[in-house]
Parts: structure tokens; C-alpha cells; sequence
């Protein structure tokens, strides 16, 4: 069941998102993460719409909208390929009329995952905190598979 975020699923998505942070990004030192755990806490997830899975009482995936962008979208490794994360990206796209979002460009299982549900590439930038290539994406219902 997807449902809005309770101040009580805090430390689950913050379990979540570290763990597979790690894992997605095998490209970038797991001490990067552990360093922002407290400013997903305390500043991104405050400033944005947060919404979760919930399966038989525990928040297995989360995403995160900030305006019109998708700014976390995040599954339980052990749970990733069941269709948690397709789920909460159909319910995120139909939250907002266009959506974009940053990926590593070294994320190939990502950047193919949002491929595959109609996002279109705008271009490539730096991420600044990390040096790594990024790509900007952007799904529009208007431009939806003619990427």
C-alpha cells in the first residue's frame, strides 16, 4: 500500500535510503553516504512530499518529490525487482504533470529502470558534491515513449 509519510517512518526511510544508496552507487564511497544521513533528515525530507510503501506494517520503499522533481526514489535492496519501485514511480508520475530527475550516469540499472517507464534525457551535468556525471531526465506525458 502506497500512503504519505508519518513522522514514525523516519528511521525506516533513512535505513532504506542509506542501504541502498550504498549499493546503487557502488561508484562512490559508502563514508559519502553515512555523511548526509543527517541532511536527509533534517533538511530533504522536511522540504519535500514524501510518500511510502508499506507491506504488512513495514515502509519497504519511499520516493520524494521537491516540486517537480523527483528527488529520492528508494526500495529495500533485498526487495528491489518486485515491482515496489514501479509502483512508486506510477504513483509519483501521476502526482505531477512532468517530472524530472538526476541519476548517476554510472547507475545503468537506474538510468535503464527510468528509460523503461517513459523518461526522456535532457542533458548531462556534474553532480557537485561528488564529481560524478549525472544525467537530467524528464518524463512528460506529452513526449511519453518518443524519446
Amino acid at each position: 500500500m502506497i500512503r504519505d509519510y508519518q513522522p514514525s517512518d523516519l528511521d525506516q526511510i533513512l535505513t532504506i535510503w542509506l542501504a541502498a544508496s550504498i549499493q546503487a552507487h557502488h561508484f562512490i564511497g559508502a563514508d559519502f553516504w553515512e555523511s548526509k544521513v543527517s541532511d536527509m533528515r533534517d533538511i530533504y525530507l522536511p522540504a519535500s512530499e514524501t510518500r511510502v510503501y508499506e507491506d504488512q506494517g513495514r515502509v519497504v520503499g519511499f520516493y520524494s518529490l521537491f516540486g517537480n522533481s523527483l528527488a529520492a526514489i528508494f526500495v529495500a535492496p533485498e526487495l528491489q525487482g518486485q515491482g515496489i519501485g514501479s509502483a512508486l514511480l506510477e504513483d509519483a508520475k501521476s502526482r505531477r504533470e512532468t517530472l524530472q530527475l538526476t541519476v548517476y550516469r554510472e547507475n545503468a540499472s537506474s538510468v535503464r529502470f527510468y528509460q523503461q517507464h517513459g523518461f526522456c534525457s535532457l542533458g548531462e551535468q556534474v553532480d557537485e558534491h561528488t564529481g560524478h556525471p549525472e544525467l537530467l531526465l524528464e518524463f512528460s506525458p506529452e513526449y511519453h515513449r518518443s524519446c
